[in-house]
C-alpha cells in the first residue's frame, strides 16, 4: 500500500470529495485508511454505563484507499508515489516534484 500512517491525503471520489485529513490508520488486509472526520456515519448505542440515556453518536468508518490521494508535503500537490531504492533502503518519491516523501 502506498499510503502510510501519518500521510496528508485528501478524498478524491464519494460524499467527502475534496476533503483532506491526515491518516490515522492503514487497513492493510482491507486496504481501506481511517481518517478522522472523513467518512462519518451514525450509530445507535444502547443504555450503558457510559451513556444511560443511549442514543446516537457520529463515527469515523474506513474509507478505500482507492479514493485518497497522498499530498505532497514539499510541493502540497496530490500525487501519486513512485518508488526509489538507495543503499538496500525503498524510499517513496513524489511523481510531481521528484522529492523522497
Amino acid at each position: 500500500m502506498r499510503i502510510k500512517k501519518g500521510d496528508k491525503v485528501r478524498v478524491i471520489s464519494g460524499k467527502d470529495k475534496a476533503r483532506e485529513g491526515v491518516v490515522e490508520r492503514v487497513y492493510k488486509n482491507a486496504d481501506k485508511v481511517l481518517i478522522p472526520g472523513i467518512n462519518i456515519y451514525k450509530k445507535h448505542i444502547k443504555k450503558n454505563e457510559k451513556m444511560p440515556q443511549g442514543g446516537v453518536v457520529e463515527v469515523p468508518r474506513p474509507i478505500n484507499a482507492a479514493k485518497v490521494m497522498l499530498i505532497c508535503p514539499k510541493c502540497g500537490k496530490i500525487t501519486r508515489t513512485g518508488y526509489e531504492v538507495v543503499k538496500n533502503r525503498k524510499y517513496r518519491y513524489c511523481k510531481k516534484c521528484k522529492s523522497r516523501i
